[in-house]
Formats: structure tokens, C-alpha cells, sequence
């Protein structure tokens, strides 16, 4: 549990912030503030109406924020907010890089109220999400260099190529996740609704036009993505033809040897080349003839 401003005591804190809460700690709170902590089912519901609320002059609010894994990698966990006309409430059961930087800003904003620390946690989530649509964008004109240039040919490095298209889209895809739910929150909170918190209406605004022009570059991005996607599978599937062709012109190409081969490997009695002295080194030579013949009409066709 973190407490902030004005001092570390919970009556008076202006911003308190539930980590994994324990239900002693979520009792606690409750009993302090008179409000109604969200429980881990409450903010990772996705209805509208589960996410966005008012009643009794409180917003009770929730949104899956970006976050790192355990490995690293990015991963969605959602996040609840509880606001009055006097304090935030915040529950999340997640270490978030965001919240951190937020706790810094109203550190420094002596006089933070439960306003201003709701607009700072929002105001940096959607730059972080900022940053993790610019280095998709990033990934993205890598991928397509390489894509298009001259050394990757092999199926293998296709492969490996179509699973990091499949990791940046899946990223792109969960930074929309976290827009989408922050834009709702904003038109909501600037929804003019009665008794409701104060809460800055242009710097809402003003994250609003963000979320709505992050969401633009995000359906570039994943345009993007989906035309490097159908330009792999048309590399592999051109490799493919190429095997498929060569494969058959070998097929063809030892059709007529075999057929030679055939018919002088036939044991009947009486066969005219059996007396003849040359009679061996014709059909080997015949057989040399034969497949060169189809190699040569390949070629001239253009299929080699």
C-alpha cells in the first residue's frame, strides 16, 4: 500500500495506491475512506458498464495498462480506479512502471490532490503507450527492410520473420487495448455529469486527442503489419513453387532414361540389339539423349 500526500496517514492520504492488496488492507481502506475497493474479478470485467461507473459522487473506473512480465515481454493488467471529490483509490495486482512515475510527479507536486494524481497516472500511462507504439513502429520498418532486401530467402528465416511480425502485431494490439479503455474514461469523466469529482476537463481533453490519434497510428500499424504478413507467405509460398518445380522437372527429366532403361532390361528371347556388337553402348547413349532433351526444352522455356 502506498500512501500519498499530504502526509502517510490514511485519513488524510490524498492518493492511496493498493498493490496486491490483502483483504485486511482492502478492509482497512474502506473502513478509512467509506469507499468500495474493486476486487481482482471486478477490474478485469470488460462490460462498459463495469468499467465506467458513477454513483453517489464517485467514479469507479477500470482499464488494463501495459505492463512487463516476468520475462520481460509486455503483458495487459488491469487496474481500478476510485475517485471522490477528496482522494484516489487505485487497486492493481501488478508491479506498473507508470504508477511509479506518477507516485514521482505528485512527490514533487507538493500539493497533490486525488485530481491531479489521477490525471498524472493517465497522462503517463498514455505516453508509455506512446513509446511501446513507437518502438513497434520501429520494429515494424525493420522488419519490412528486411523483408523486401536480399538476404532473407530462406524458409527458415521466413519463419523466423513471420513470428516477429506475429510479436510486434500482438503488442501493437494490446497498447490499443489500453487506448481504447483510456478514451472511454476520458469522455466519461468529461461527460458533465452532476455532483461528479472535479477533474481537469482540458487536460482530459487534451488526453483524448492523444488516445485518438495513438489509435489512428495504431490502424496504420497494424495495415502495415498485416501487408508484411501477406508478402512472407507469398515469399514462402514463391519458395515453395520453386521446389515444386524443380522437383518436377527432375521427375520429368528421368521419365524417358528410365523408360529406355525399361525396355533393354526386358528379357525376351529375341530382341535385334541383343547380337549387335554396339548394341550396349547405343542405349546407354540413348539414355544420355533422352535426358537431355527434356532439359533443354525446359530451359528454353524458361523453367530453369
Amino acid at each position: 500500500m502506498v500512501l500519498l500526500h499530504p502526509s502517510n496517514d490514511l485519513a488524510t492520504a490524498t492518493w492511496i495506491d493498493l498493490v496486491s492488496p490483502t483483504p485486511d488492507e482492502i478492509s482497512e481502506v474502506e473502513r478509512v475512506t467509506g469507499l468500495d475497493v474493486p476486487r481482482a474479478q471486478e477490474v478485469r470485467e470488460i462490460e462498459s458498464s463495469s468499467r465506467l461507473a458513477f454513483a453517489n459522487g464517485v467514479y469507479r473506473l477500470s482499464a488494463p495498462v501495459l505492463t512487463s512480465g516476468e520475462d520481460g515481454s509486455p503483458v495487459l493488467t488491469s487496474v481500478g480506479f476510485v475517485l471522490d471529490a477528496h482522494r484516489l483509490v487505485t487497486a492493481r495486482f501488478a508491479a506498473i512502471g507508470s504508477f511509479d512515475e506518477a507516485h514521482a510527479m505528485c512527490r514533487a507536486q507538493r500539493s497533490a490532490t486525488g485530481e491531479d494524481a489521477f490525471l498524472h497516472v493517465v497522462e503517463v500511462v498514455v505516453d508509455k503507450s506512446a513509446d511501446a507504439l513507437e518502438h513497434a513502429g520501429a520494429d515494424c520498418d525493420a522488419l519490412s527492410r528486411g523483408i523486401f532486401g536480399d538476404h532473407v530467402t530462406r524458409s527458415s528465416e521466413l519463419r523466423t520473420v513471420l513470428r516477429q511480425i506475429g510479436g510486434v502485431a500482438h503488442h501493437s494490439s494490446q497498447v490499443r487495448d489500453s487506448l481504447l479503455a483510456i478514451g472511454r474514461i476520458a469522455a466519461f469523466v468529461t461527460g458533465g455529469l452532476v455532483g461528479a469529482p472535479p477533474v481537469n476537463t482540458e487536460r482530459m481533453r487534451a488526453i483524448h486527442a492523444d488516445v485518438v490519434s495513438l489509435t489512428e497510428y495504431e490502424s496504420h500499424l497494424s495495415a502495415k503489419l498485416q501487408f508484411l504478413l501477406d508478402a512472407t507467405l507469398g515469399f514462402i509460398n514463391i519458395e515453395q513453387n520453386e521446389i515444386v518445380k524443380t522437383l518436377t522437372v527432375a521427375s520429368v527429366v528421368g521419365v524417358p532414361p528410365v523408360l529406355v532403361a525399361g525396355i533393354y532390361g526386358m528379357n525376351f528371347r529375341v530382341m535385334p540389339e541383343l547380337g549387335w556388337a554396339w548394341g550396349y553402348p547405343f542405349a546407354l547413349a540413348l539414355i544420355v539423349v533422352t535426358s537431355l532433351l527434356p532439359l533443354i526444352w525446359f530451359k528454353r522455356r524458361g523453367w530453369m
